[in-house]
């Protein structure tokens, strides 16, 4: 698998904010000692941010000129998002070539909506990037493996009959929806405490709703914070849980990409490692 990754992402940071350069930085060293490489990537333009959110959302975020406890004003953050959501799009076009490709870059962004920002998210990275796909005329579906709702993914494309939206997130947690499907977005909460083989048994379930949908494109929301030890979530997977998770993603037989969300714990950087597999 290709990995999109710039060491420019590790540029900024809060002061005890859990999405900190140490949780990517980490990563990026432990799969560099194993031989991966890496592909830089280039910053978004303003345009391609239009493509999903409105002028003000973006003009917002230029200026500094929002404020959201969890997601805060810091200084270049407009270009360090930029970045994360080119690293989006050179993944998404990688796929479409034949070749499987992961986004290894902060910050987040599936919490964006067309006109918020929130939950350590400025820009919707893989939104952006899905929507260019759909604008050449591919039919795209979205699997969002983060604890928490998309609910920016969501926003987005709503109504989109071009697009199917699925996500698996544990319920209550931030941000509250998800909490029943609608229209094209199919949502499974899951309870708190949920196992790996309970996790596994309702993505089965997500997977033939993808495979129906017969998309040419899956783009997945890859947010390890449903990991077992994880700070901000609880729910019960191992690192091995994600290795069964890309073997149920490969059984689709779709091309896909996949962009980082969530993962607090320690432990990301072997979460990833599984789910990179072989």
């Amino acid at each position: 698998m290709e990995i999109i990754f710039s060491q420019k992402c590790l540029g900024y940071a809060a002061a005890r904010h859990p999405e900190s350069p140490a949780r990517v930085e980490s990563s990026y060293a432990y799969l560099k000692e194993r031989g991966f490489s890496f592909i830089e990537p280039e910053a978004a333009k303003e345009e391609e941010l239009l493509l999903v959110h409105t002028s003000g959302l973006v003009e917002s975020v230029k200026k500094l000129s929002f404020s959201d406890p969890d997601t805060p004003a810091l200084e270049g953050i407009f270009d360090y998002a930029r970045l994360a959501v080119g690293s989006a799009i050179k993944a998404m076009e990688l796929a479409l070539e034949g070749s499987p490709a992961f986004s290894l870059m902060r910050p987040p962004g599936h919490h964006s909506g067309r006109d918020f920002l929130g939950g350590f998210c400025y820009f919707n990275n893989l939104a952006v990037a899905c929507q260019k796909a759909i604008i050449s005329g591919e039919r795209v579906a979205i699997l969002d493996i983060d604890c928490h709702h998309g609910n920016g993914t969501q926003d987005i494309f709503l109504g989109k009959k071009n697009v199917l939206y699925v996500s698996l997130h544990q319920v209550p947690l931030y941000p509250g929806t998800g909490l029943e499907s609608q229209d094209n977005c199919l949502n499974y909460p899951l309870k708190p405490g949920t196992t790996q083989d309970e996790y596994l048994a309702v993505l089965q379930k997500a997977m033939a709703e993808i495979k129906k949908f017969s998309p040419r494109l899956l783009a997945v929301s890859a947010g390890f914070d449903t990991y077992a030890q994880d700070p901000l979530a609880n729910i019960g997977l191992e690192k091995e849980s994600y290795r069964k998770i890309k073997e149920l993603i490969l059984a689709a037989k779709i091309n896909y990409f996949c962009v980082l969300e969530g993962g607090y714990s320690d432990d990301l950087k072997y979460c990833i490692r599984e789910f990179l597999g072989p």
